[in-house]
């Protein structure tokens, strides 16, 4: 699934391409997942924002349309002329006689269109915790936070309510590198303030890579993310760990494979 730097790769690419424009028709897949992309016709685009692993595209209206990416969605701008695939889910005719797609071929994403501000309609997106670069998180904020549960450390990451955008790959990249255990079902205030610091690094360094694709996530023009040429623990089980050369454990944890290293990471 795409996280946070897959989404803040998308976010910095449409802004340019899709602020100003007015949607000229919708077309949508027919389920409840998708249908609302229709109720934007004559509605211009007035800002894209982020917020963890969801888009929020603002219009002049006071509404915003939600897309939430899922396991295998894509963003897409292609001219008018472009036929549509049968994996396409929505799109968007704009006023420069561009399309704006979404494409999803397992269909677990989705599109929403709300009145501004009011997510109470989206459960997770209601309740998502705080920025990971937000000054007001502090390593206390974020230690309070994972006392407050007795799921293991990587669980509680993965629920987005400690903190905002962090999926599978983030959150063993960030646990190797702060030298916490994900299996761990608690953290002392320096372990959650080394988590922190790390968390903020492997995110900043994802975006800055233009996230990671390992297959479905593609950036606005079909290219591929290169932060999969930079993980130095995800998808390594019993490969050697580049910090002291032991060997890379990979379990299944709370339904997700989850790598870590033995000695750097000991329980």
């Amino acid at each position: 699934m795409p996280e946070l730097p897959e989404v803040e790769t998308l976010r910095r690419q449409l802004r340019p391409e899709l602020i100003g424009r007015t949607i000229v028709s919708g077309r949508a897949f027919s389920s409840a997942k998708f249908t609302q992309a229709t109720d934007l016709v004559g509605v211009s685009i007035t800002e894209v924002t982020r917020r963890g692993k969801y888009l929020l595209f603002e219009l002049e209206d006071d509404r915003e349309l939600i897309v939430h990416l899922g396991m295998t969605g894509q963003l897409r701008m292609e001219p008018s002329a472009a036929e549509p695939d049968q994996y396409e889910r929505a799109a968007w005719l704009l006023d420069d006689d561009r399309r704006f797609v979404f494409r999803d071929v397992r269909r677990f994403g989705r599109i929403a269109v709300v009145d501004a501000g009011d997510y109470s309609s989206l459960p997770t997106l209601h309740h998502l915790g705080p920025e990971p670069f937000d000054r007001a998180l502090t390593g206390a904020v974020l230690h309070a936070a994972l006392r407050s549960s007795d799921r293991r450390i990587k669980t509680q990451l993965l629920s987005q309510r400690p903190i905002a955008g962090v999926g599978n790959i983030y959150a063993d990249e960030a646990a190797w590198l702060a030298m916490v255990n994900p299996t761990w079902r608690r953290v002392t205030r320096p372990e959650a303030e080394r988590l922190l610091d790390a968390l903020r690094h492997v995110l900043a360094d994802g975006i800055e890579h233009g996230g990671t694709t390992l297959r479905d996530y593609r950036t606005v023009d079909g290219g591929e993310g290169e932060h999969q040429r930079h993980l130095e623990c995800y998808g390594r089980g019993g490969r050697p760990c580049s910090r002291c050369g032991t060997e890379l454990v990979a379990k299944s944890i709370d339904a997700r494979t989850t790598t870590w290293c033995p000695v750097c990471q000991r329980r």
